[in-house]
């Protein structure tokens, strides 16, 4: 089987679960480290699936590579190889298919839960997750959102952020992080302040972190079975 290329654009944002997800299934993959240097391949043949990480900088942002992204993102969904955004990720993957990134009203750091759109793709992609409410468990950290891509379809929305994911075909694409590990929070709260700073007060929708720390035991198994849920189903449209 060809190798999942995994695009890592900061170094603090990990594949986290993602890669241990496909490691348990023994489906290979490849880190290409942005970050250090690494250069973004002209073609998407070479790979059975893409996947985007998260980052710091922005898609708006003059850097180089980023168009390459683009480029590599359209080509891929051209030929059916499925590609899977999270954060960064995503916007990279609204950018590429149409869409905008803007900034979001508020920034959005912590635990939180979002509300699943109703109709046969949300089904499709949250199976059984979602609980009596219609919401699902989401770990946020980020400043900017994007649109909705012509022609793809919305699967969550929040409180704070309109368009948490969407999905087209078996491309999918999330505002939110379910990839997380413990490390990986603990490594992203030691970032907490630079974060906030110049925010004059804290806005209902950043956790301190603390708040955030606390509540890994409770939100962090919950995240783990919704992000098992959405890469199952990624995972079927693989070459």
């Amino acid at each position: 089987m060809k190798s999942v290329a995994i695009f890592r654009f900061t170094r603090t944002e990990e594949p986290g679960y993602f890669a241990t997800f496909l490691d348990a299934r023994s489906i290979p993959w490849k880190l290409i480290r942005i970050d250090e240097g690494e250069t973004v391949p002209d073609s998407a043949a070479p790979f059975s699936g893409i996947c985007l990480m998260g980052g710091t900088i922005s898609v708006n942002d003059p850097l180089p590579w980023i168009g390459k992204i683009l480029a590599l993102i359209r080509q891929a969904v051209a030929a059916r190889v499925p590609v899977i955004g999270h954060c960064l990720g995503g916007q990279l993957m609204s950018r590429a298919l149409g869409g905008e990134v803007i900034r979001n009203p508020v920034q959005e750091i912590g635990w939180g839960t979002a509300r699943i759109d109703p109709g046969d793709e949300a089904k499709r992609w949250f199976g059984p997750v979602a609980d009596e409410s219609g919401s699902v468990p989401v770990f946020q950290w980020h400043g900017e959102t994007f649109s909705i891509p012509p022609g793809a379809t919305r699967l969550l929305t929040s409180r704070f952020c309109a368009n948490q994911m969407f999905a087209l075909g078996p491309h999918l694409a999330m505002q939110c992080h379910v990839e997380m590990t413990e490390a990986m929070i603990g490594t992203w709260c030691e970032h907490w302040e630079n974060e906030t700073r110049g925010l004059a007060s804290l806005p209902d929708s950043v956790e301190t972190p603390d708040e955030i720390r606390r509540r890994i035991p409770d939100r962090l198994p919950a995240l783990r079975r919704l992000a098992d849920q959405l890469y199952s189903v990624w995972i079927r449209g693989l070459a």
